[in-house]
């Protein structure tokens, strides 16, 4: 009984660990905007003027230009806030621009397309296309330590700007 009994804390405390760790905390500097710099592959999280951490990053699979409509494989440029967070994404970890934005939907219908949505920063997890460094459908992509960094450090709210 003592033995099931030590078996089954252990296994309890190591099952805790194992499921907390991708969650961490953060208790420095603010973050007060993100810019994501599509050229550059750069993602720079900023207190103010000063830059806290700055990320090399995938993008969508057609990174050139601006997101139109749809399943075009681009990622948006412009000015968003984070919306959302997902902490059980297929991705890892996840946290949602504010895309489309007013003048995306607009600029969509008026093409008569869908501007499609769901775009976030976020992890790799196993769906990562090895060999690729622009393989999401549109999303910023980023390594899953890298993910959880930034899941601790950014709050909803956070404008974000991305450039071309």
């Amino acid at each position: 009984m003592q033995i099931t009994r030590l078996l089954l804390i252990f296994v309890v405390a190591f099952g805790l660990s194992a499921c907390a760790s991708k969650f961490k905390t953060y208790d420095g500097p603010e973050v007060t905007r993100i810019y994501v710099l599509k050229g550059e592959r750069r993602m720079l999280l900023m207190n103010n003027d000063k830059t806290l951490k700055d990320y090399r990053i995938g993008l969508g699979f057609a990174p050139v230009g601006d997101k139109k409509f749809e399943g075009d494989g681009r990622t948006p440029e412009g000015d968003y806030f984070i919306d959302r967070r997902n902490p059980e994404s297929r991705y890892h970890l996840s946290i949602g621009l504010s895309y489309p934005a007013p003048a995306d939907i607009a600029e969509a219908h008026a093409l008569g397309v869908s501007p499609g949505g769901d775009i976030f920063i976020h992890g790799r997890g196993k769906f990562y296309q090895k060999g690729r460094d622009d393989w999401t459908a549109g999303c910023i992509a980023v390594k899953d330590e890298e993910m959880e960094d930034i899941y601790a450090m950014v709050r909803d709210g956070t404008p974000i700007t991305v450039l071309p």
